[in-house]
């Protein structure tokens, strides 16, 4: 077991390497650069390419992503170039809001999601398993954004309900902090809600098509202590891994929603230093996602192996 963990621990280290190219070589193309967008569009040439040089722009990338990835390995991804503010302390600040609602969503949508899901299982090809299933399909088919902006139309312009920009500061009250999160939580919570019921769903039923629970039944075994005494036990793992993987489309989601709403998170500032072209930023809260999504699913696989006696004992 523990030469699978440290596998898994190896290729995410090397996921992280990977994805540092590609996120570097990615802002490196585009268009645009800090110096004119600080200068404005009426400046010269002559100083552009002084601002570039002052804020060592003008260096091989090869130096540029080195001294980054350095500094990152340090735990100090360098200084924004625009506001010359350490990135440390800008993501910092957002990071806590960013988590908040993550943390909020998930403690929302993933217990009554893992319910709905096991109960579909049990009472497979029923109405309640027809409606789950659909249900949970029809959302997953629905990009982020749609369901962002429809749930502005409805419950923010038409309906009045809440306000249609969500914020994490100055909230004294229970109404106020349901106002700021009612729509980004909808938002997010049917998104992670979705994959949770058909995860969940999918391993109740494949623990009731083992061996063991058709022992059970013949010996006559009655359905309730079936799945309490044998099919759950069983399943502990794998719902527990079915969590954890539907957690980690909060990532993707996350990009959607705190945009969509100005929610003043990791997302949102990422957003807004690539319309000033602020490279190392958006550099650190990309590799910030990154890492983030690569724990998540590491951690699905550590939780896969614990509860897998076959991978466990290999």
């Amino acid at each position: 077991m523990l030469r699978l963990l440290f596998q898994r621990l190896l290729v995410s280290l090397l996921l992280i390497f990977l994805i540092s190219l590609f996120v570097f070589g990615a802002t490196e193309l585009l268009p645009g650069d800090v110096a004119e967008v600080i200068l404005g569009q009426s400046a010269t040439p002559e100083a552009v390419a002084n601002l570039r040089h002052a804020l060592d722009l003008d260096r091989p990338a090869i130096m540029r992503y080195a001294e980054w990835m350095l500094g990152l390995v340090q735990g100090d991804p360098g200084v924004s170039l625009v506001n010359q503010r350490p990135i440390a302390e800008l993501v910092g600040a957002r990071f806590a809001n960013t988590l908040m609602l993550a943390g909020i969503t998930v403690a929302i949508s993933v217990p009554p999601a893992l319910l709905i899901g096991i109960c579909a299982a049990i009472w497979r090809n029923s109405v309640f398993d027809r409606i789950a299933s659909i249900g949970a399909v029809a959302v997953m088919s629905v990009p982020e954004f749609l369901v962002a902006t429809l749930a502005v139309v409805v419950f923010a312009v038409n309906l009045g309900w809440v306000p249609a920009m969500a914020y994490a500061t100055e909230i004294t009250s229970l109404g106020q902090l349901v106002g700021s999160f009612a729509l980004p939580i909808l938002t997010l919570g049917l998104v992670v809600a979705s994959q949770m019921i058909r995860l969940s769903r999918a391993a109740v039923l494949t623990a009731l098509q083992e061996p063991y629970v058709e022992m059970a039944r013949l010996k006559g075994a009655s359905h309730r202590r079936v799945i309490w005494h044998h099919v759950m036990p069983n399943v502990v793992g794998a719902l527990v891994n079915a969590a954890v993987l539907s957690t980690s489309f909060l990532v993707s989601g996350v990009l959607v929603t705190e945009v969509i709403f100005s929610y003043p998170g990791v997302a949102k500032l990422m957003v807004d230093a690539v319309a000033t072209r602020d490279m190392p930023l958006i550099q650190t809260c990309a590799m910030i996602f990154a890492a983030s999504y690569l724990a998540l699913a590491t951690l699905a696989d550590i939780v896969a192996i614990i509860f897998n006696p076959r991978l466990k004992f290999q």
